[in-house]
């Protein structure tokens, strides 16, 4: 039987965080340092995100994203993804990473079945990227994605972009040009309340709808329609060269037909991004729990899955966790 939640929303998406570490410390996601690391010996080994991950097949995910930290820095990665591609009812295996190893391993994580792969990259120009990131590292990410893009068979490959308080329009014309000369879909992601900082603000956020009348002042735009739980709104440029997204769980959220979950690095089940409550998952599992049994606990939490994450009401509150501890 198909998971379900409370409001009629079948689940088909699991994000996978595989580490909390990372090597960049960004703005909207890390603090600069002072960071608590989950222990080793809590981060589920890949035994035990492969067990889960067909359990969840089993009951009807079929696409899973591979989330970090940055995965990446995970040792042996690509041992994983193959591990996770041979699953039954997996038809869409995928990654997320800032890009700075990924130029060393694109060829073993295509080799091990990856099949699409999403770049953070939150600048163009390199003293911003610096100013964001907090690292020197832009040259070697563009190296990275340069990389996996001349894999044709990961397609398509994706550009992810935190629009932070500064963007101005030369910074969106040089994501356009990038999306127009190169094939990648360009998506601008709204700075949601999960900075390690917790300096987050609403008018910090710049919508997806101002980044979009940066676009148009140069480049007209026409909607793609949405597809099912796409977390997305995508337009191809008018004159058919590439396309652009925005992801804007702020001002327009797409919660009403969510059908996704998270699995943290720690082994804790998460139905929204926004949680204020997880379960545990890694206890049972160490304790001797059979399927049924994890079944029963992933059926129950799922159930209670939250209607919306409630940013723009009054009340709100951000979990404890950054985004880099819950996973992309």
């Amino acid at each position: 039987m198909a998971l379900e939640d409370a409001h009629g929303r079948l689940i088909g998406d699991l994000r996978v965080s595989v580490t909390d570490r990372c090597n960049f410390r960004c703005r909207y996601c890390m603090p600069a340092e002072g960071m608590d690391w989950i222990p080793r010996d809590e981060i589920l080994s890949f035994e035990e995100i492969e067990r889960l991950v067909r359990l969840f097949s089993r009951l009807g995910v079929s696409s899973v994203r591979l989330t970090g930290g940055e995965p990446l820095v995970r040792r042996e990665f690509p041992a994983l993804v193959e591990r996770l591609a041979a699953i039954e009812g997996i038809d869409d295996l995928s990654l997320t990473t800032n890009g700075y190893l990924l130029a060393d391993q694109a060829a073993d994580l295509v080799a091990a079945g990856i099949d699409r792969v999403n770049v953070s990259i939150d600048s163009l120009a390199r003293a911003r990227f610096f100013e964001i990131t907090r690292r020197d590292a832009l040259d070697r990410v563009m190296a990275g994605l340069d990389a996996i893009a001349a894999f044709p068979e990961v397609s398509p490959v994706k550009v992810n972009a935190v629009p932070m308080p500064g963007l101005g329009r030369e910074d969106v014309l040089r994501f356009c040009d990038l999306a127009r000369d190169r094939g990648f879909q360009v998506r601008f992601i709204e700075f949601m309340p999960l900075d390690g900082d917790r300096a987050w603000q609403r008018e910090d956020v710049l919508t997806g709808a101002a980044v979009r009348a940066l676009v148009e002042e140069v480049h007209p735009l026409v909607e793609r329609p949405r597809e099912p739980h796409a977390t997305a709104r995508v337009y191809a440029f008018a004159d058919g060269r590439g396309e652009i997204g925005f992801i804007n769980p702020v001002s327009e959220p797409f919660c009403a037909d969510c059908d996704r979950i998270r699995l943290t690095a720690d082994g804790k089940l998460r139905t929204c991004l926004f949680s204020l409550h997880e379960t545990d998952l890694r206890e049972p599992l160490r304790a001797g729990a059979d399927d049924a049994e994890l079944e029963r606990i992933v059926r129950e939490a799922v159930w209670r899955k939250e209607l919306k994450h409630r940013i723009d009401e009054p009340g709100f509150r951000p979990p404890a966790r950054t985004m880099s501890a819950i996973g992309g």
